[in-house]
This record gives structure tokens, sequence and C-alpha cells, in this order.
């Protein structure tokens, strides 16, 4: 049980400082300390317990642009990893009361059992439309120093897209993935890179009957090729995929051997095996409202969408097309190649917060893995380590 403050009890002042000098001025929640990272918004009206524990805002400062949270509590089943991984949380309105038959405490005690500082009573909206105009920004939660002194701190702070947050949220050792119960059995083996996968990923799979195995993100070729994998997922995680050579050269090498599927951080890994660069978007999609075109059929999804970079399609090889597109901005949220099994999206279709529309994906994917056998010819080109 997460006990929550005295229902009207006072909390004490706090502000959150943005790196262009920008003062929001709130309550402190959450744990007592300060809160330092990129500070990035979110349009999901729920699922702000999911949200905290996806792994791909690690390093982040997540703000909650709808204004009530915490009015159903937090539970023991929405977690996406085994900890909170937000640095800081920003609301307008954080209930102490929840009502929810699954809650066993508030968010507030949730935040504070973890160790997480974040700051209520801001508008939320105000701070939304500021980093739409000027781009996602550095920004620190304090409770303990004026604001002139939390911007000083801030200018020494390196910058997000600086930092390697895949290697801290990614699993040190190979684990196989058994869920609410163990699948293990006669279904495909489907080994995950962990680049922050996120559970639900590994629930689905398991849910179709896969055999699940995650490793960390500097597994070699050969490391997971001795797995003997029946398909290979790179997950979603944080931070910026210019920065990680290493999994996209063994990813390279794995080309060929197994189908693949590339969610999120791992789609933009497979746009660099195929000669992509990558660029950081002015303030990123996440969110559970953003519409996808499929360019072969004509349909539009509602994605769940949490990532701050985008793939460049100048660059990629003539054998992987662009098949999604996003409507908001154009971004490439999709692509597929020409002749070997290998998916990417750009969005969650695990969801987690988020719609549904798009989870059919997975068997999509799976559909490819039973068709097996037929990547003997290419699979000359896996080799090497």
């Amino acid at each position: 049980m997460t006990a929550g403050p005295v229902p009207g009890a006072p909390r004490g002042a706090a502000r959150l400082v943005l790196a262009d000098g920008r003062v929001f001025e709130g309550e402190a929640i959450g744990a007592p300390g300060r809160a330092t990272g990129e500070v990035v918004f979110t349009t999901s009206m729920t699922g702000y317990q999911e949200s905290l524990t996806d792994p791909s805002y690690g390093g982040q400062v997540l703000v909650m642009t709808y204004p009530l949270q915490g009015n159903y509590g937090v539970n023991a089943v929405d977690s996406e990893s085994g900890r909170i991984q937000v640095r800081g949380f920003v609301v307008r309105e954080l209930t102490d009361l929840p009502s929810h038959w699954r809650s066993h405490g508030t968010l507030d005690g949730y935040l504070r059992a973890h160790g997480v500082p974040g700051i209520a009573g801001i508008d939320t909206r105000a701070l939304t439309r500021h980093l739409r105009t000027r781009g996602v920004l550095m920004g620190t939660v304090t409770s303990d120093e004026s604001a002139e002194q939390a911007l000083a701190r801030l200018r020494l702070t390196p910058d997000y897209a600086a930092g390697d947050y895949v290697a801290t949220v990614s699993t040190r050792e190979p684990y196989a993935f058994t869920g609410e119960r163990d699948h293990a059995g006669g279904g495909p083996h489907i080994v995950v890179v962990d680049l922050g996968v996120k559970r639900n990923i590994m629930r689905i799979l398991a849910g179709r009957g896969c055999r699940v195995t995650a490793v960390p993100y500097s597994a070699s070729a050969s490391e997971i090729r001795r797995l003997e994998p029946d398909g290979v997922v790179l997950s979603p995680g944080p931070g910026d995929p210019m920065l990680l050579d290493g999994v996209v050269e063994a990813t390279r090498r794995l080309v060929g051997s197994c189908p693949m599927l590339g969610i999120c951080l791992g789609h933009q890994v497979l746009g660099r095996v195929f000669g992509a660069r990558t660029y950081k978007l002015p303030f990123g999609h996440r969110g559970a409202n953003h519409p996808v075109l499929d360019l072969p059929s004509g349909r539009v999804w509602i994605t769940s969408q949490n990532h701050g970079f985008a793939v460049d399609a100048a660059g990629l090889a003539a054998e992987m097309r662009v098949e999604q597109k996003h409507l908001n901005d154009g971004t490439v949220e999709g692509l597929v190649h020409e002749e070997l099994p290998i998916f990417t999206i750009q969005y969650h279709s695990e969801a987690s917060p988020g719609p549904h529309d798009t989870e059919f994906f997975f068997d999509r994917f799976l559909a490819s893995v039973s068709g097996g056998g037929a990547l003997a010819a290419v699979g000359e080109r896996a080799g090497g380590a």
C-alpha cells in the first residue's frame, strides 16, 4: 500500500525551471529532491502509470497535458517495467482520493515510493504550448532553490541528446519472459533485443504462444544466433539512435537470418541498417491519438506514440520502402523490405496506454515467422559476429 498525504493538506512550494529561463511555480509532489532532464509532454488523457514506467521516457521529465491525474490510483498490473523510468513528473491537478477497484494507493505515494520528484498546480497546457513553440527543452523540478540558482545549475547539465540512456534501461543478462503464466512450449522462439522494452510487447508475444527471450542491447549477432531465434524483435527505447552503432552493426549481421520487427527505436535502428539517418523532432510524438496512413491500403490507424527522433527516408536503400506516414507532419511511420520479412513501425502497436488498432502487426510478423524456410539462400549474408 502506497499511502498518500492527508486529503486537503498543504504541499510545499516547488518550481519548474526551463533552460530558456521560463519558470512555472507550483506545489511539490512525490519524493523530495530535484529532477532534471528533457521536458516532454504527452497528450494521453489516461495511462499515467504505463507512461511513468515506460523505459522510453528514461532521462526525461514528463508533462501530462490532460489536467486531472491520479483519479484511478495505481495498481499491480499496469506497470510496463520494474520501476518508474521518468526523472520527474508534472501535472495540473493531482487527486489524493483515487477511486478504482484495482487501486492500491495514490499516484503521489507511488512517486514517493520510487524516489521521483514532481510538481503540481501549474498550467500544463500553457507549458505544452511553450514546448510546441520552442521545442523540447532541458528543465528541472526543484523545491529548495531559487529560480536563478536552478537555472545556473541547469545550464551546466549535459543536453539530453548526449546521453546513452539505452544502457541504463536495458537488461544486463538474457532472460526468458513468461508473464502471468508459463507459455514455454512448442511455439516459435522470439528474441527481443531490449533497448528499453515494454512488458506488453512480451505479453502479446507470449499470449500468442511464443517463447520469448530478452537479451541486452549489447548482445552480438553471434550471441543472438546461438539462441536459435525464429524471429527477432528490436524493442522501443530512449535516446538518440545515432549513438547506437553497436546495435546497428549487430542487427546488420542478423539481416537475412530470420524475420525481424523493429518498434519505435527498433524501427530507427533498422532504418540506419538500411542506409537512413535519423534526426530530432522539434517536440516529438507522445500520446495515444496519432493518425498514421498506411500507403498501400489507404487506411488510417490511430496509434500510441512516444519518440523524439525520426527516420530520414532520403538515405534508405532501394530495397527498403516507406509503407506508412504520420498524417500530422509526414514523418516516416513504417518500413518494409521488398524481399525479406523485415518490418518496422515507429508507433507502439502494443499500446499501453493507447488504442489497439494496430496490434494485428504482431500477427503479421508472426505469420512471416511461421513461413520460415525461405531465408536459407540469403542466410549467408548474416555471417560474422
